[in-house]
């Protein structure tokens, strides 16, 4: 008796202590995405739903570097997120307190000094979370979902080689001021080599090459960019690719939901979707902090009112890429990026997917 009363006294005394030190301010402790518990995934194996994973690199750019400093910065710029202040108005829910056991992975540990080796240890590692963990109890699905911090936009063809074993060909929402489906073949270079295909710029041709694409039902949008030559050679090339267009100028025509409209016009509703978030998509002006900019895009308020719009697109994965710190100013970019993940977050806790295979692709 007196054994369990004095188990019972130590136990409140440490929940006392604990009450008492477990707060944490926006600007203090370890800064985790929003807060969230912390894993070394690839070490620890934890059960989780939707995960955040960093990817910090950057050495298949074309222009400005720093990509590889995003993951942090995007985390910092998170901490006025968590689960006490997370209720998402537009969508009802709090995504941090629902039915998802949301967690932040940490990093992909990617060398920078060799392309292919960091494209062999992205694959492993996108290989072993999305097909090797197991998702809670509360789950309504098996597969976990990730949302990946980048790093440069290469980040996406490790993704799609790793859900395209579940899913089958995915459906590709790509907002970008680039079309990113360059083929190599295309660069005039008097020199040449396997890992001078790899660029931030290639994924997308890359990914078609290998069928991972849902052909025809993949878009971009938030175009801008000049083209190359003295023609639409590029548009012809993202043609054979599989992809559909709207560009920037579009929003201020239609609007958010006039450019959603469109983007369900061309990915069907029961086909598995992935959404790439290249934040060069807005200007200048709403995100300096990135590798390539393009004058004329989007305000942050186009792209977060965009991606509400899509909210109910059953999205097996995401990315927020090409936040370069060192070209950031009073962290806007960092911010805007921020805020899109977790709008992203919100919509895969509020549209739990309900097709689990590849069975179901056969069903298009």
């Amino acid at each position: 008796m007196r054994f369990s009363t004095f188990v019972s006294v130590a136990a409140l005394f440490d929940f006392a202590v604990a009450g008492r030190w477990t707060e944490e301010w926006p600007f203090s402790g370890l800064p985790s995405f929003a807060k969230l518990p912390f894993y070394r995934c690839l070490v620890e194996n934890p059960e989780f739903d939707i995960a955040l994973l960093g990817i910090p690199f950057d050495t298949a750019v074309s222009f400005r570097p720093g990509a590889r400093f995003g993951p942090q910065a995007i985390r910092r710029a998170s901490q006025r997120q968590n689960g006490l202040r997370g209720f998402n108005a537009r969508a009802g829910i709090n995504p941090y307190q629902d039915w998802a056991h949301i967690i932040d992975c940490g990093d992909i540990p990617v060398t920078p000094m060799d392309n292919q080796l960091a494209l062999q240890q992205m694959d492993a590692a996108y290989e072993e979370l999305i097909n090797g963990t197991n998702t809670s109890s509360g789950s309504p699905h098996a597969i976990p979902r990730l949302v990946s911090l980048g790093g440069d936009h290469s980040v996406i063809l490790p993704a799609l080689r790793a859900l395209y074993k579940h899913y089958g060909p995915i459906s590709v929402i790509h907002l970008d001021s680039h079309l990113d489906t360059w083929s190599p073949d295309s660069y005039p270079s008097y020199w040449h080599s396997n890992t001078s295909e790899f660029t931030h710029g290639s994924m997308l041709w890359l990914a078609s090459q290998e069928g991972l694409l849902h052909r025809g039902h993949c878009v971009h949008a938030g175009l801008r960019t000049r083209l190359s030559g003295r023609d639409w050679f590029d548009y012809d090339e993202d043609d054979r690719v599989g992809f559909h267009r709207i560009h920037a100028d579009e929003m201020m025509d239609l609007g958010p939901r006039g450019v959603a409209e469109q983007i369900r016009k061309i990915v069907p509703k029961n086909a598995p979707v992935y959404l790439s978030v290249d934040i060069d998509v807005l200007d200048p002006s709403a995100a300096p902090g990135t590798g390539t900019v393009e004058p004329g895009g989007w305000l942050t308020r186009e792209l977060i009112s965009l991606i509400r719009h899509l909210q109910d697109l059953p999205l097996v994965g995401a990315d927020v890429v090409e936040v370069s710190p060192p070209f950031d100013y009073a962290d806007l970019t960092a911010m805007a990026a921020a805020q899109v993940a977790y709008e992203i977050i919100t919509n895969m806790v509020q549209t739990p997917l309900e097709l689990e295979t590849r069975s179901f692709f056969s069903n298009i």
